[in-house]
């Protein structure tokens, strides 16, 4: 899913583009308490680069992350140092034979499943592994009736002497239901020369009603809130029943 050289810079791009992961997790964070006020450990499934768990980390007396990419993984671990459990592992199928009073998936990493039925499998598997009256919340990516066809993003970043570029164009893959193609160019310009990379992803455009039926179905009890400031596609959060 990510090239190497392309998780290495992952943090710098998003950083650059106003990412406020600080902010994300104190506010995740918030809203989950308000459901289970009395939560001491936390759950990142999908954790990336583990930029939230950094942050995390101040929340909850004990968190721990999960991640696919390995790319990401290493980049999450020497971040996180040995302190921090983080575990490979995919979220459609994984057992870390413990529970906790929360968990979430954020940044939209759930619309990188490619089907519904992944998706039922993904939230069934993360409920599993939280405490009866815990708490789950994911952040979804855009709903179809949001998205543009043909939309490009651009942003450029400097870091010192780097100079960071990326460009990314997102079409519908007419064969699917939900699945879209985000085409993704990466340049990297210093005084040593220039590299170019580029990847295609595929994510999914799930319905409201999609998330809000995983949910029901994975034994929670689930809300959608609407997006603001910090959460631009909104946020979904449920109680597990």
């Amino acid at each position: 899913m990510f090239q190497q050289n392309l998780a290495e810079v992952y943090d710098l791009i998003y950083r650059g583009r106003g990412k406020n992961y600080e902010n994300e997790a104190a506010t995740v964070s918030e809203r989950m308490r308000r459901r289970c006020p009395d939560a001491r450990s936390l759950l990142d499934v999908a954790c990336g680069t583990g930029e939230h768990l950094v942050h995390l980390r101040k929340e909850f007396a004990e968190v721990e992350g999960l991640e696919y990419t390995g790319q990401m993984l290493g980049v999450a671990r020497r971040k996180l140092g040995d302190g921090l459990p983080l575990h490979s592992g995919n979220m459609c199928d994984f057992d870390l034979g413990r529970r906790f009073d929360a968990a979430i998936s954020m940044f939209a990493s759930i619309a990188y499943l490619r089907t519904v039925e992944q998706l039922g499998q993904a939230l069934d598997c993360i409920a599993r592994h939280v405490e009866h009256g815990g708490v789950v919340a994911v952040e979804p990516w855009y709903f179809p009736e949001d998205f543009l066809e043909g939309y490009v993003s651009t942003s450029v970043v400097r870091d010192g002497d780097l100079t960071i570029s990326r460009v990314s164009r997102t079409t519908r893959d007419e064969r699917t239901d939900c699945n879209v193609n985000m085409e993704i160019h990466v340049v990297l310009a210093g005084p040593d020369g220039m590299r170019h990379f580029t990847e295609t992803q595929v994510l999914s455009l799930f319905t409201r009603d999609q998330y809000l039926d995983a949910f029901t179905a994975a034994g929670c009890e689930a809300e959608f809130q609407e997006p603001d400031e910090t959460f631009g596609c909104g946020l979904f959060v449920g109680v597990r029943k």
